[in-house]
C-alpha cells in the first residue's frame, strides 16, 4: 500500500516534551479541561469512536478483512482514527492502534487532541501479555506526539478493592510517576471498567483525570473525589440507541437532557464529556454526531468557572 499520509519516520517523531512555549499556547480544548484551566464548553470525545459501527469502517474492512492488517499498517492506522475526526470532529483523536504515529500524519494540530491509550499491567495480565510492556509503550506514545495519554485497567473492577490496591494500584502509581516526571504536561486519565468501588483509590494513583464508567452517577462521582482533579464520561452508552427514532424530537430530547445533567453534575473545571463505555456495535452514526452537536452547543457561564460546582451554570 502507498505510503502517502506520512511524512516523517517513526525515528523522527516529534516529541511534545520538547516543543517551544509558544506552542504549549495551542493546547487543544481537551488537554486545558484535563489540566483544570477555564474552558468555554466540555470537550468531548467517545471510546471506541472509530470502529464498526461507522459504515465507512464497515466498507474498509470489507476491503481490507484482516484487522491485523487494519491495526499495523501505519496509514490504514491513520485513516480509521480520523474517520470519526472527520464525521463527528470530536475533541479528541484517539489512535486506532498500540503502533506509535507521528503527530503531524493526523493533521489535526491544535485543534484536537491526539490520545495514546496503553493497559493497565494488571489487564494486560489477563490477556496474557507481558505487563512490563506498558511502561516502554507509554514513553513512545508520549515521544510521538501524544498530547494525552488514557490508561485502561479495563479488568481492574473485577478485582475486590484490597487486591486491586495490591495487585493494580502500585504499577499504575508508578507509570503515572514516570510520565510526569518525564513529560509533566501531558495529563494521564485513569480508566475502569465497572469502577464505583474503587473511586477514592484510582485518585491515589496521582492521574489527573478520572474516568467514570455509566453505572457510576455524575454528581456522586464527583463528590466522592472532589474538585481538586479532573473527571471523564460518563454518559451510557445505550442512551444512544434512543436515536433510533430521531426524527421524533422526544428521543433527542431525552439524550440532550441526560448530557446536560452530567455536564453539570461535573462541575465546570477539569471535566471531559465522553461515554461511560465505549461506542457499543450497532450504535447508529446520527446519534453519535448528535451527542457532538449537543456538546458544541453548551456553553459554561463564564462566572462559574470560579463558582463552586453545585453553582455551576450552563447555557445551551
Amino acid at each position: 500500500m502507498a505510503r502517502t499520509v506520512l511524512s516523517l519516520d517513526f525515528r523522527d517523531a516529534i516529541n511534545l516534551c520538547s516543543l517551544s512555549p509558544f506552542i504549549c499556547l495551542l493546547d487543544p480544548l481537551m488537554v486545558k479541561a484535563a489540566r483544570g484551566d477555564p474552558v468555554s464548553r466540555p470537550p468531548a470525545w467517545m471510546m471506541r469512536q472509530a470502529g464498526r459501527y461507522m459504515a465507512v469502517y464497515r466498507k474498509l474492512a470489507e476491503k481490507l478483512p484482516s484487522f491485523r492488517e487494519r491495526s499495523e499498517t501505519t496509514d490504514l492506522i491513520v485513516e480509521i482514527s480520523l474517520q470519526p475526526r472527520e464525521a463527528f470532529r470530536p475533541d479528541g483523536v484517539i489512535i486506532f492502534s498500540d503502533i506509535l504515529i507521528p503527530l503531524p500524519a493526523f493533521g489535526v494540530g491544535d485543534h484536537a487532541a491526539v490520545l495514546g491509550f496503553v493497559g493497565a499491567p494488571w489487564t494486560i495480565a489477563t490477556y496474557i501479555v507481558e505487563g512490563g510492556t506498558t511502561r516502554t509503550y507509554t514513553n513512545i506514545k508520549m515521544e510521538s506526539g501524544a498530547h494525552c495519554i488514557q490508561i485502561f485497567d479495563s479488568w481492574g473492577g473485577q478485582l475486590p478493592p484490597d487486591m486491586w490496591e495490591k495487585w493494580s494500584k502500585p504499577y499504575i502509581t508508578e507509570i503515572v510517576s514516570i510520565v510526569q516526571n518525564k513529560c509533566p504536561r501531558t495529563p494521564l486519565v485513569l480508566y475502569i471498567n465497572g469502577n464505583g468501588g474503587l473511586l477514592e483509590r484510582m485518585k491515589g494513583t496521582g492521574a489527573d483525570v478520572i474516568g467514570l464508567d455509566w453505572t457510576v452517577d455524575m454528581a456522586d462521582g464527583r463528590k466522592r473525589l472532589g474538585c481538586d482533579i479532573g473527571v471523564q464520561g460518563n454518559v451510557d452508552p445505550a442512551y444512544l440507541f434512543s436515536s433510533l427514532t430521531a426524527v421524533t424530537g422526544n428521543s433527542k430530547f431525552k439524550l440532550v437532557h441526560y448530557v446536560f445533567r452530567v455536564v453539570k453534575c461535573a462541575g465546570p473545571r477539569g471535566h471531559i464529556l465522553n461515554l461511560g463505555h465505549g461506542v457499543l456495535v450497532g450504535t447508529p452514526e446520527e446519534a453519535v454526531a448528535h451527542f457532538f452537536d449537543v456538546t458544541k452547543s453548551l456553553k459554561y457561564d463564564s462566572s462559574s468557572q470560579n463558582q463552586d460546582m453545585e453553582e455551576s451554570k450552563l447555557f445551551v
